[in-house]
């Protein structure tokens, strides 16, 4: 070639050559990023997600009209020239002398389709960016170099069909079906000739010729496009005519992208489900490739959330909470057995917009996956201690004196004792509360003295351990579950997520599965990607899991739980839990085939639900079964509708002979030397202080986790 031009901007025969060694092999064929769909367990769409949307077609799936319309106007000798319109190039460089220019243009479609290439991978990289749009015969010359070699290896219709699947149209539209969808409400197939002229005629300048803000504009281009069809003979002219006099039609759908148009508080679920793809390994050893593969989408996420167990617990969570009010209420489902997410939800809606009370705060699950620290789950920690103590062979008749108020005693570690001089306390909630408790009804009435005392006779090792296994050895904030004394008295913080996933283990029999949300990710190339695994593995017997099921069972029936039966009258085992003032209230209870935890509260765990109104109640303090409890009720109750009743399996428990109570009590003991009085030992409990750090959410008096 000869190009006037080329010795001025001190490019050479040399140059050009060389560059030609450079070119990748895969350039004929770039992966372009597209939206990416994400399903429901039932096929349902939850959320169209993508960071450029986009839906790649194949040439029979684009209007003819549309193919034409596009050669017309932007390169109407396409099938004429080779990847150079020398022609063209000779008038641009001639105009470009004259004006001492290198404006010019005199791209072909294959020229422009490579320079599309180029701004597709410089993607967010702004340098990049400017290196792939920046106007200059040095760009432009290689651009030629890279369209040569292309127009080798694809053919005219092949390139034609690339560059319309990548142009850009304006409104975050990438690709011609994105477009029809954006402006027309409809697939590109479908396009008629003056709507197949308008977004032809977007691509020179999408901003000035937008029909939405600019519709003069845009017909005035359109009808320019309409008569290249006529002079070209792809249209007769009645066709011409008639497009001319149509009105521009414009349908206009709103760009649908991402997690907040996700309907029935699905939008965290959607969230969740993201931040699995771009963390867990199984989509990329390192974060650049988990990244690459979210970003590049086109992928079809099918998942485990149930639409309409999710609907019920989005439901439950929004009418007994207001937005408005001073406290939210956030909810998980977990299939036992599979590890399956089958719903997650909470009171405030999914968004940017504080005004409307959106947060894109996750408070169902941990930091790491999009959401908080967490929350102190109280007394719903209880029932991993005693499987710790059942499975290393403590008694379920297990009897213990339970003071009202005991000092923390010495407790072995994993590493040793547990040693200090501070002497905290520990003390029940209701007063006049004491011993001796068996561990079904310690259960069923949360004590918490008769707990700090079985955590010292089974030792914080065994019961970390056994957290480990039900998957809270890690807390909410990402660090580990400390060997602490306190651990018994869920002070530290925990996510719905894990507490669900942590009883449905009980309900399974002892299998703990971790949280799964996906069942299968199909790629663009329709294979099937590999998925994240429940990992499913018998955490403790099944007698001590059937153990467990026992004194849960006795907390619905009898204890704490008691208001919160089922209409079917199904058997439910489950947990009360509050924190100190009421900073967090919990009830997590399930059946054999549905595990389910409910937490409420401040978002930021300080907000103290004494004398406050919820849902439009009033609660003068409070409590695990009146605060979440009911909001658990009314979504198991909806969820559970009409499946059938099953029972647990559970072990048999001799009644026990509750001790008449003294005439008078002679109030706690206090000191190390501490006499006789409420089935209190003298002396052996009190020796030593145990410490643990303070807490927002239970502080460090001793008493959070109580019913």
């Amino acid at each position: 070639m000869a190009l006037p031009a080329v010795g001025a901007f001190g490019l050479t025969a040399k140059d050009t050559a060389e560059s030609f060694d450079n070119i990748p092999d895969d350039f004929k064929t770039p992966t372009l990023s597209q939206a990416s769909m994400i399903y429901d367990a039932k096929g349902g769409l939850i959320a169209k997600v993508y960071d450029r949307d986009r839906t790649i077609l194949t040439a029979d799936q684009m209007a003819p009209v549309m193919r034409h319309a596009q050669v017309d106007i932007e390169d109407a000798r396409f099938y004429e020239h080779g990847a150079v319109d020398l022609k063209g190039v000779l008038r641009a460089a001639t105009k470009n002398a004259e004006s001492g220019t290198t404006a010019q243009g005199a791209s072909t479609l294959t020229q422009q389709y490579v320079k599309n290439v180029f701004v597709e991978q410089a993607g967010d990289d702004q340098q990049a960016f400017l290196e792939a749009t920046k106007k200059s015969m040095g760009r432009k010359i290689q651009e030629l170099k890279y369209a040569i070699k292309l127009e080798e290896d694809l053919s005219k219709d092949q390139i034609l069909t690339n560059y319309l699947n990548i142009t850009f149209y304006g409104h975050q539209a990438y690709g011609i079906e994105a477009a029809s969808n954006r402006y027309f409400s409809k697939s590109a197939k479908d396009l008629t000739i003056p709507e197949a002229a308008m977004l032809a005629g977007l691509v020179q300048n999408p901003s000035a010729y937008d029909p939405v803000t600019h519709p003069q504009a845009a017909q005035t281009r359109r009808n320019t496009v309409i008569n290249k069809l006529l002079e070209f003979k792809h249209i007769s002219p009645d066709e011409a005519k008639a497009a001319l006099a149509a009105p521009l039609g414009i349908k206009y759908s709103e760009p649908q992208n991402g997690c907040i148009t996700a309907q029935n508080g699905m939008g965290f679920f959607c969230d969740y489900v993201r931040h699995v793809i771009k963390q867990d390994p199984v989509f990329g050893k390192t974060a650049a490739e988990r990244q690459k593969v979210w970003s590049q989408g086109g992928l079809k996420i099918n998942t485990t959330i149930d639409p309409d167990k999710q609907k019920d617990m989005y439901n439950a969570v929004t009418k007994k909470v207001n937005v408005n009010d001073k406290v939210s209420a956030a909810g998980t489902m977990v299939k036992p057995g599979t590890g399956e997410i089958l719903a997650m939800a909470q009171t405030r809606p999914y968004g940017l917009d504080e005004s409307k009370k959106q947060t894109v705060l996750n408070l169902n699950v941990g930091a790491a996956m999009g959401g908080g620290n967490g929350f102190s789950p109280g007394s719903t920690f209880k029932p991993i201690l005693a499987a710790a103590a059942l499975e290393n062979g403590v008694p379920i008749t297990q009897e213990l004196p339970s003071p009202f108020k005991m000092e923390y005693p010495k407790v072995s570690t994993c590493q040793g004792m547990w040693n200090d001089t501070s002497k905290p306390t520990v003390q029940n909630e209701a007063e006049k509360e004491y011993g001796p408790y068996s561990m079904q009804i310690a259960m069923q009435k949360s004590v918490n003295t008769y707990f700090v005392q079985l955590e010292q006779q089974t030792g914080l090792c065994p019961m970390k351990q056994m957290a480990d296994k039900l998957g809270v050895g890690t807390l909410a904030n990402g660090k580990a579950l400390q060997e602490v004394p306190s651990m018994v008295l869920g002070t530290q913080e925990v996510s719905p997520l894990q507490m669900a996933s942590v009883y449905a283990s009980f309900a399974a029999r002892g299998v703990y599965c971790s949280p799964v949300a996906l069942t299968s990710v199909i790629g663009t190339d329709g294979k099937k990607l590999d998925v994240p695994k429940a990992n499913c593995n018998q955490a403790m017997s099944q007698s001590t899991a059937d153990g467990v099921n026992t004194l849960l069972l006795g907390v619905t029936e009898k204890g704490t739980g008691s208001s919160l039966g089922l209409d079917d009258g199904r058997p439910i085992a489950g947990k009360t839990g509050t924190t100190d003032e009421r900073y967090a209230a919990w009830f997590t209870g399930y059946t054999p085939e549905l595990s389910t935890s409910v937490w409420l509260g401040g978002v930021g765990g300080n907000v103290s639900m004494k004398n406050i109104t919820i849902g439009g109640k009033y609660f003068s303090s409070v409590f695990g079964a009146d605060g979440p409890g009911p909001i658990w009720q009314m979504a198991m109750n909806d969820a559970l509708d009409g499946t059938p009743v099953t029972r647990f399996q559970t072990v048999d428990i001799p009644v026990p002979q509750q001790p008449t109570p003294p005439p008078t009590d002679p109030g706690p003991p206090s000191g190390d030397n501490a006499q006789g009085g409420n089935g209190w030992p003298a002396g052996g409990l009190t020796t030593g202080g145990i410490s643990w750090p303070p807490n927002p959410g239970g502080g460090n008096s001793g008493k959070p986790g109580h019913r």
